[in-house]
């Protein structure tokens, strides 16, 4: 199946089915049209996007959504202390979301690992994630801790202001999201 795969940066034209994909995966309301175009205009740096599809079949399989390390802002949710590299040199990694009928045919390894690529390329010498602890089987964060994450901090509640204001419907927390976020960095090499 892996064969049948093709990598290719994100671009508008796959928006309507990253949309649906990440929202029947991470939950109601969590991409919008107008929440990925902004997270598409992050993926820029110096002409180099960073943020990635998995078509299958023609068909969005998986993709991978990533900040530039000049497109994003730490937030209470960042240690940028703890971090073993420059703050101005992390990018963020927002989302990594792979069809559940597609998931271990190592489709986010390697749409994380192209994401690596080019945020290299923009300068960028490691990459944040704020992981999922309440994935499947914590598939999330097996998955980041395998490609190289460290975990950094866990943070308690990290979507709930999202549930409460934003209008993001949690897949496993009924009512409010009371979801723990680990803080992992991912160190380039």
């Amino acid at each position: 199946m892996t064969r049948e795969i093709v990598y290719t940066p994100l671009e508008k034209p796959h928006f309507e089915e990253v949309i649906a994909l990440g929202n029947a995966v991470q939950g109601d309301n969590y991409l919008s049209q107008a929440s990925l175009a902004e997270i598409y205009q992050k993926s820029w740096h110096d002409g180099t996007n960073a943020s990635f599809v998995a078509l299958y079949n023609n068909k969005v399989a998986g993709f991978r959504l990533t900040y530039a390390h000049s497109q994003w802002q730490q937030d209470e949710w960042c240690t940028p202390k703890a971090w073993p590299v420059p703050a101005d040199r992390v990018c963020y990694f927002k989302c990594n979301t792979v069809d559940p009928s597609m998931q271990g045919a190592g489709i986010g390894s390697q749409l994380l690992n192209r994401s690596v690529e080019q945020a290299k390329v923009q300068g960028a010498q490691a990459g944040l994630a704020h992981i999922w602890l309440a994935s499947p089987g914590n598939s999330a964060f097996k998955y980041f801790s395998k490609n190289g994450g460290q975990l950094i901090k866990k943070h308690p509640d990290k979507w709930r202001h999202a549930s409460m204001y934003e209008g993001y419907d949690c897949p496993v927390c009924d009512g409010y999201c009371s979801c723990d976020g680990a803080e992992m960095l991912l160190v380039f090499s």
